[in-house]
């Protein structure tokens, strides 16, 4: 039994996209903040990450939550977020599930009503607020990053499409942002592989001709997403619903609208003036899922008016289990896990699992 290793896993779902939390089995990592935790995970010990997305035992469409022990007192735990492009240092439909998972665990206790609660992700605290009725939560509503317009209706010349038009928003990463109607889009299911591969090549040519900074991370590396944008439908005064989908990596589409993007699109309505505090944008998927967007202020940040806003939606548990890691799979690569996976029953290994 010295070649197998146990992970304790929680599988949960936000909008159709799949998120898988670690609750337990993994060695305590170094680093004084989650935030130097992810780093560490992302330049010396990144095989979790493949071992937990890719075959036998996942899939690129999933993302995968690390629980760990918050560096902040007033957090009752930090994630760390692995997708397939990397580590992002935040994400809305994550944080979603990873505060269900949380509740559902029993790390937190749930308490029949509205309940709040912190969560430290690589970007910092998180306020979390579920609700609760008779044992089951019904939704999540979570703090959204400072979201801002980097750039407004750029053009661009792409191969095979044309000429697009398109505006760049940062919401805890860049974001481009285009009509899907423009683009010969009505944001369907059947649609889904033409999405992937338009959007590529638009995020590739965007990547080829500029770099883009945060106004005080820096270089946070070249745009990664795209944000397709259906037609608004007013609702109710101060609520609009829109059709949305997310592109994140080659051939792949989030199943949900994602709550980044859905903050993406808040800094642009926002941007355009269309914004007062209180109003609401529900964005619905290619799986007829949505999230809400809430817009609860800005500020001031250098030459950007940077939008406050709020994602709320609901996680549902897919299932509880362990998987097995035996080191003699061939089709499993072991070689950067040893030094966060062990067996020792002792206090370096931590388990929310059993919390």
């Amino acid at each position: 039994m010295k070649n197998l290793h146990t992970i304790q896993l929680m599988d949960t779902h936000a909008g159709g996209d799949v998120s898988r939390i670690v609750t337990g089995g993994i060695d305590v990592l170094p680093g004084a903040t989650v935030r130097q935790q992810m780093e560490f995970l992302r330049d010396e010990a990144d095989g979790l990450r493949r071992l937990l997305l890719e075959e036998p035992y996942g899939i690129p469409e999933m993302s995968v939550d690390l629980l760990v022990p918050s560096s902040h007192p007033d957090a009752v735990a930090g994630y760390i977020i692995m997708e397939v492009m990397g580590y992002p240092i935040y994400s809305g439909s994550n944080t979603l599930c990873t505060a269900t998972a949380v509740l559902e665990s029993g790390l937190v206790p749930k308490q029949e009503g509205v309940q709040r609660f912190k969560l430290e992700s690589p970007a910092g605290l998180v306020d979390i607020e579920a609700k609760v009725c008779d044992g089951v939560v019904e939704s999540v509503t979570c703090e959204g990053l400072p979201s801002y317009i980097d750039t407004y209706r750029d053009t661009i010349q792409v191969p095979e499409i044309g000429t697009i038009t398109y505006s760049v928003a940062y919401s805890g990463g860049f974001y481009a942002l285009v009509d899907a109607e423009e683009l010969g889009f009505k944001l369907v299911r059947s649609e889904e592989s033409a999405l992937a591969s338009c959007a590529y090549k638009i995020v590739e040519a965007i990547q080829a001709q500029r770099d883009f900074s945060h106004y005080t991370l820096g270089d946070v590396g070249p745009l990664p997403f795209l944000h397709f944008l259906g037609p608004e439908e007013k609702v109710a005064d101060g609520y609009i619903r829109s059709r949305s989908t997310t592109y994140v990596h080659p051939g792949v589409i989030c199943r949900s609208t994602t709550g980044t993007g859905t903050s993406a699109r808040l800094a642009l309505m926002n941007y355009e003036g269309r914004l007062t505090i209180g109003d609401k944008l529900e964005t619905v998927s290619l799986r007829e899922t949505g999230f809400i967007g809430t817009f609860t202020g800005t500020h001031q940040e250098g030459d950007y008016q940077v939008v406050e806003n709020t994602t709320t939606g609901r996680s549902y548990v897919l299932a509880e289990s362990k998987i097995v890691i035996n080191y003699d799979d061939p089709l499993v690569a072991c070689g950067d896990l040893h030094h966060i996976l062990s067996d020792r029953h002792t206090d370096e290994v931590y388990s929310f699992a059993e919390t």
